[in-house]
C-alpha cells in the first residue's frame, strides 16, 4: 500500500503513536451559539468571543488527553496555539449545517477558504461534513458525489490527509431519535461507509455514526423501554457496519451524552469491530455548557480539568484495548510505503 508524505503525516499527526485515533471535536459553530444563548436565557446573542474562548478552553485542557483537536477556521484558530505539542490539527472546511430553503441538505465549502490555505493555517488534515441518504433521490446524492470528489481531489493535489464525516438522514423515516429511525439507520449507516470508501474519492479515514441507537437496543444500560433489536442483533450490525468500509473508520458521539457514549465504544469493542478510534464533540463537553455561561472561561476550564479529563481518560481505556490502528485495513505499518 502507498501513500504520500503529506497524507501519512496527517493522519500519523492525528494519532497516537500506536495508530489510533483520539480526537476532540470542537468545530461546532450554529450548534454552540445556540447552547450558549440558552444557558444564557432570554434574548442574549452568542458573540465571536463567547466562541473563541469555548474552543480555547476545550483545546487547552483535554488535548493534554488527546491525539488530535478538530477546529473550524472561523472561531477556532486562536485555539491551536493553546493545543499539546503533540495534538494534530484538523480543520474543516464546510459551513456549518445546511441551507433549510434548499432541499436535499447539500454542503457548502467556506467561501473563502481553500485546502491550501487550511493547511497554511495549522491543519495537518481537512475535514467536511456531509448529510447523507443513500436512498435519496439519485439526482440529489449525485450532487453530493462530486461535491466529495472534489475535495477529494483538491487534497490530493496539495497532498492533505482527507476526513469524511457523514451523518445519515431519512426524512422518509422522521426523526432520528425515534424508533423507526433506528431501524433504517443500520442500513444507511452501512451503506454510506460503504459507498465513500470508494477509491475515486479519495477519502483517507471515515467519521462515522456508530449503526444502532442505544436507546433501542435491549439489554444496555441506555435502553428506553421499545426495542428495535437485540444486543446481539447490535453487535452484528456492528460488523456489518465496519466490514462495508475499506478505509479507516472513527466513530462520532452524534451529541449524546458521555454515558451513552462509553456505553456505544463498549458495544463496539466487545463485537470485535475494527474501528481505528473516535472524534467525540459534544458527549466531551456539552454538559460544560452551564459552567461557562456562568462562571466564563475559568469556571468552563475548571469543569474540563475535572469532569471532562475524567471522561476522556474514560474513553481512551476503551480505545486502548478495543481500537485498532488506522493502518489496520492496509495490513501492517511495516507494510505501507510512503512516497514523495
Amino acid at each position: 500500500m502507498q501513500i504520500t508524505r503529506g497524507k501519512f503525516g496527517g493522519l500519523t499527526a492525528l494519532a497516537y503513536e500506536h495508530g489510533v485515533i483520539s480526537a476532540v471535536a470542537v468545530d461546532q459553530r450554529e450548534w454552540l451559539i445556540k447552547a450558549i444563548a440558552k444557558a444564557h436565557g432570554g434574548d442574549y446573542k452568542t458573540t465571536p468571543i463567547d466562541l473563541t474562548q469555548f474552543k480555547i478552553a476545550v483545546t487547552e485542557v483535554l488535548t493534554k488527553y488527546a491525539s488530535g483537536i478538530l477546529l473550524d477556521p472561523e472561531y477556532g484558530l486562536p485555539a491551536i496555539p493553546h493545543k499539546n505539542p503533540n495534538a494534530g490539527v484538523l480543520l474543516s472546511y464546510e459551513m456549518s449545517g445546511f441551507d433549510p430553503a434548499v432541499t436535499g441538505r447539500l454542503p457548502r465549502l467556506l467561501p473563502d477558504w481553500s485546502v491550501e490555505k487550511l493547511k497554511q493555517a495549522g491543519a495537518d488534515a481537512i475535514k467536511i461534513l456531509l448529510y447523507y441518504n443513500p436512498a435519496g433521490k439519485p439526482e440529489t446524492n449525485a450532487i453530493k458525489h462530486a461535491f466529495v470528489e472534489q475535495v477529494g481531489a483538491e487534497c490530493v493535489q496539495y497532498d492533505a490527509a482527507f476526513f469524511l464525516e457523514l451523518v445519515t438522514y431519512d426524512e422518509a423515516a422522521g426523526d432520528p431519535q425515534t424508533i423507526e429511525y433506528a431501524r433504517a439507520k443500520p442500513d444507511h449507516v452501512t451503506r454510506s461507509m460503504r459507498e465513500c470508501s470508494q477509491p475515486k474519492y479519495a477519502v483517507d479515514v471515515l467519521k462515522v455514526e456508530v449503526p444502532v441507537n442505544l436507546t433501542f437496543v435491549e439489554g444496555t444500560r441506555a435502553f428506553g423501554g421499545a426495542a428495535a433489536y437485540s444486543r446481539s442483533d447490535a453487535m452484528r450490525l456492528f460488523r456489518e457496519a465496519a466490514d462495508a468500509a475499506s478505509k479507516p473508520f472513527i466513530y462520532l458521539s452524534a451529541g449524546v451524552s458521555d454515558e451513552v457514549f462509553v456505553e456505544t465504544l463498549e458495544l463496539a469493542a466487545e463485537a470485535g469491530t475494527n474501528f481505528s478510534g473516535v472524534l467525540c464533540g459534544r458527549a466531551g463537553w456539552q454538559a460544560g455548557v452551564p459552567a461557562f455561561v456562568s462562571g466564563g472561561p475559568a469556571a468552563f476550564t475548571a469543569w474540563l480539568a475535572d469532569q471532562g479529563v475524567r471522561e476522556i481518560i474514560a474513553r481512551n481505556a476503551i480505545l486502548a484495548t478495543g481500537a485498532t490502528p488506522w493502518w489496520t485495513v492496509y495490513g501492517t505499518r511495516d507494510s505501507i510505503e510512503v512516497v514523495s
